[in-house]
């Protein structure tokens, strides 16, 4: 098994005060000057710590019950293996050979400091530059397949997204038959799509505020995300614009990619679903931490009838772009 259970409890975070975490750096022997500054993220809680030699550290507390301390482990793992290997991944520190630590009854781990901002996807040679880092990414990746992560499939991502919010009565009831109807051909359209798609070690998550840019130089971080999957996971949210902007963008990536890393040409096929299970599962998503207080805080209107219109019309264009033919790639 994987992950624990999702669950409706309450935010397990409410013991996690300034002090809890200047405790938990001075546990595993660094010495905070007290500066501590809460970073954008509510999966996790993540902080900068200031310390007393002017460095700074980044901390991450893993959200209790989501993950097992293997698939923990297999995420450092896959991180370490990756600088290892020369590619530019920030991992997390060891100390004394142990990446993950305890403190009350909160898991963490304690990463250095990357400067850097989102990459600038209009430039084509940026795009080139890290079209290569994924690819490389990706060959690793084949090297050090998953036991412990999970899996991107319709099952987890898009049949359980939609039962959990069904049967959680997340819906507003005048929207209730729209979401179901519409979820439903889309899982009917998308589960043979997705039924022989590869899986590989892939980031997962890579929109852009996961990768920093700097130095002419793509910085990966924040792997919290990393399953198994197709490839073109880690490649479809680089392409933006109309249907000629993204061809000319993907026959760019595509051409550095392959430089560094064999691609299945017959998974672009497996863009638009799989932007559709994306958006499916973000919305369950929420829901599922909809009894954190971060969440209503972070997305005021989830709970209206007006966020579920909205997310019953992208479901429905997104219908629409599944009978459009795949974008091609020129090789």
């Amino acid at each position: 098994m994987h992950t624990v259970q999702d669950s409706l409890n309450p935010a397990p975070y409410d013991a996690l005060t300034p002090d809890a975490v200047l405790d938990a750096m001075e546990s595993i022997g660094l010495e905070p000057t007290g500066g501590l500054t809460a970073l954008n993220s509510y999966e996790n809680r993540v902080y900068q710590v200031a310390l007393e030699d002017g460095s700074f550290v980044i901390t991450k507390f893993y959200r209790p019950a989501r993950w097992t301390d293997e698939a923990i482990l297999e995420e450092h793992a896959f991180t370490q293996g990756l600088f290892d290997a020369e590619l530019s991944v920030v991992p997390p520190m060891r100390i004394d050979g142990v990446s993950v630590f305890q403190h009350l009854d909160f898991r963490f781990a304690v990463f250095l400091r990357q400067g850097g901002h989102p990459p600038n996807l209009e430039n084509e040679d940026d795009l080139e530059v890290l079209a290569r880092s994924i690819a490389r990414l990706h060959a690793f990746g084949t090297t050090q397949p998953f036991a412990h992560r999970v899996t991107l499939n319709t099952e987890r991502f898009g049949h359980s997204s939609r039962e959990f919010l069904l049967q959680n009565n997340f819906i507003p009831l005048e929207m209730e038959e729209a979401y179901r109807s519409i979820t439903e051909q889309l899982l009917e359209r998308i589960t043979p799509l997705m039924a022989h798609a590869p899986v590989t070690p892939i980031h997962g998550d890579g929109h852009m505020g996961n990768i920093l840019w700097r130095d002419d130089t793509p910085h990966f971080v924040d792997f919290d995300d990393c399953m198994g999957g197709p490839p073109i996971q880690d490649l479809w949210m680089l392409l933006s614009g109309e249907r000629p902007n993204q061809t000319l963008q993907l026959n760019l990536i595509l051409d550095a990619y392959r430089d560094f890393h064999d691609f299945d040409v017959s998974t672009l096929n497996l863009i638009e679903p799989l932007r559709t299970l994306r958006i499916m599962y973000h919305a369950a998503w929420i829901a599922r931490r909809w009894r954190d207080p971060a969440f209503p805080m972070a997305f005021p209107t989830f709970d209206s009838v007006n966020y579920w219109s909205n997310h019953v019309l992208t479901l429905r264009e997104q219908l629409a772009m599944l009978d459009e033919p795949p974008l091609v790639y020129m090789s």
